[in-house]
């Protein structure tokens, strides 16, 4: 049976982007069922940040441009100011995932926003995106606008916040243990390899209780 990996980003934060090579090998390597969940880090009534104010320069400076040259995902900080926020795309997402290519419509969005300085909150962009990687336009546009997509997107919210503790993305959940930041791939699949052996030492125990009934009943 394959792990489940609950992979929360947002689609502003660029150690989202960075983790995606250690999820893919992940997913290459070992026998994982990944779900993209969303968490808006600003959402609605919550200030977002602008790239010519010191704290968006200095993180990337830092952390972002020395950890993207160790993975070799080429990025650049985008130039929107301010940057834009996500609920719109993470609407979108919803209807990736019905149709099966939520991975190539997270992997496009990073894409858009942190290579091709695009501003991911135009409902244009969002389109652009979407159907870049198959999706119907007219699908989309009613995802767009569709009230009941907002709800379930405040309800995804609520659910990473308040159900799984998600305070900071990237976050995931393997098994029911939160990795917080960038884990290496190496983590992951130790990670994975701990819970199928648990798994395996549980069912054992249960297998040879089963075979213990009948040799009694016999």
């Amino acid at each position: 049976m394959a792990t489940q990996a609950d992979v929360f980003i947002d689609y502003v934060c660029p150690f989202c982007f960075l983790v995606e090579p250690a999820i893919e090998e992940l997913r290459r390597e070992r026998d994982v069922r990944v779900t993209i969940r969303p968490f808006e880090l600003r959402p609605d009534s919550v200030p977002t940040l602008r790239p010519e104010d010191e704290y968006l320069p200095r993180v990337w400076k830092d952390a972002v441009y020395p950890m993207a040259e160790r993975v070799g995902l080429p990025m650049t900080l985008p130039s929107v100011s301010p940057q834009p926020r996500t609920e719109k795309a993470f609407m979108v997402l919803q209807l990736a995932q019905e149709r099966g290519k939520a991975e190539a419509y997270t992997e496009a969005m990073f894409k858009a926003f942190f290579q091709q300085d695009r501003n991911i909150g135009e409902d244009e962009v969002i389109i652009d995106v979407a159907t870049s990687v198959g999706l119907d336009r007219a699908e989309a546009e009613q995802a767009l606008h569709s009230e009941e997509r907002r709800v379930r997107q405040r309800r995804d919210q609520d659910y990473a916040v308040n159900v799984v503790g998600i305070d900071a993305v990237p976050g995931i959940v393997i098994g029911g243990h939160l990795l917080r930041g960038v884990p290496s791939a190496t983590r992951l699949k130790k990670v994975v390899d701990q819970l199928t052996a648990q798994e395996a030492g549980h069912r054992a125990p249960r297998a040879e209780s089963r075979l213990s009934s009948v040799r009694h009943h016999r």
